[in-house]
């Protein structure tokens, strides 16, 4: 008897076990997607990333266990290369779950006043929120279109981003004017950083900032000061150089370019004697990052 309790036990354990394999992998199968993607999934948290950043919120409602046209319209548009790019460039992302199971009751009522808010009642929907919650586009249900022609449909519909004043136009000529000019407006310092008197790197310079697309962008994205790595011997702005240029001598007929928060940390740095659209790329590379920084970190919260 008591050999054959041991084998009924053993055999609840077994099953008690696919069991719990089973529901384990029902709820990873429910998750909309995989937790390294730059989804926010709180209504929020991705508000106020979006007043930090201007940009809109792309909010995806799905019902991820039981919605077939929710999970088409991940694989064919939200998994796709060209929609990373384009978001990361262009919104916050926002996907709002509502399973048949595996959330809880808060955040189910939590999202249902969401969906109540913006009058949603079809899965999937998408909506292009703006940064004071008012709603600038809506599309419902999913009818198959290519991830180049979904992306089209939402992006004529995106706002123009908050252009700070005129002022910020001007390139700052000292590394102290760029830190009190950046103060305030939650952008970033960029750094071109040049030898004084050194023709060769002041030519380079004045040659990338005269560029169009260079100055075009860089005035949207940041606060632009043209430097030298030297000053006042022993003062607080030479040891902040230092700092920024890692302790380096900047070489000859060198321009280095620096993005900073404080003036004194370095955030990205690369060489400015490069091909402008290089630039431009590796700066957009670095602002993508920034921002999925950012966005994790208010998940984190």
């Amino acid at each position: 008897m008591f050999v054959t309790r041991t084998k009924n036990a053993a055999q609840m354990s077994r099953r008690t076990a696919v069991w719990a394999v089973a529901i384990l992998a029902g709820l990873l199968a429910a998750s909309p997607l995989s937790a390294s993607d730059p989804w926010l999934t709180n209504y929020e948290q991705a508000m106020s990333v979006a007043q930090q950043t201007g940009r809109p919120v792309l909010t995806v409602f799905t019902g991820s266990d039981w919605c077939p046209h929710c999970k088409t319209l991940e694989n064919n548009v939200l998994h796709t290369e060209a929609f990373s790019v384009w978001a990361e460039e262009n919104v916050v992302l926002l996907m709002l779950d509502l399973p048949q199971a595996g959330i809880s009751q808060a955040v189910r009522s939590e999202r249902s006043q969401v969906c109540i808010k913006y009058g949603v009642r079809t899965f999937p929907s998408v909506l292009l929120i703006g940064t004071e919650g008012q709603r600038l586009a809506g599309q419902s249900g999913y009818t198959g279109q290519s991830a180049a022609t979904w992306i089209g449909q939402m992006a004529v519909h995106l706002p123009a981003l908050k252009v700070a004043p005129a002022d910020t136009d001007t390139v700052c000529e000292t590394l102290d004017e760029a830190v009190a000019s950046a103060r305030g407006r939650k952008r970033p310092i960029l750094l071109v950083v040049s030898r004084a008197g050194d023709t060769a790197a002041r030519s380079q310079s004045a040659s990338l900032m005269n560029d169009p697309e260079f100055e075009a962008f860089a005035h949207d994205n940041f606060v632009v000061a043209t430097v030298g790595p030297s000053a006042q011997s022993g003062s607080q702005t030479e040891r902040s150089m230092e700092n920024l240029l890692g302790g380096a001598e900047l070489p000859t007929d060198a321009v280095e370019l620096i993005v900073t928060d404080d003036g004194q940390t370095p955030l990205f740095s690369q060489s400015g004697s490069q091909p402008s659209i290089r630039i431009i790329n590796g700066l957009k590379r670095f602002l993508a990052a920034r921002q999925l920084a950012r966005q994790a970190e208010t998940a984190r919260r």
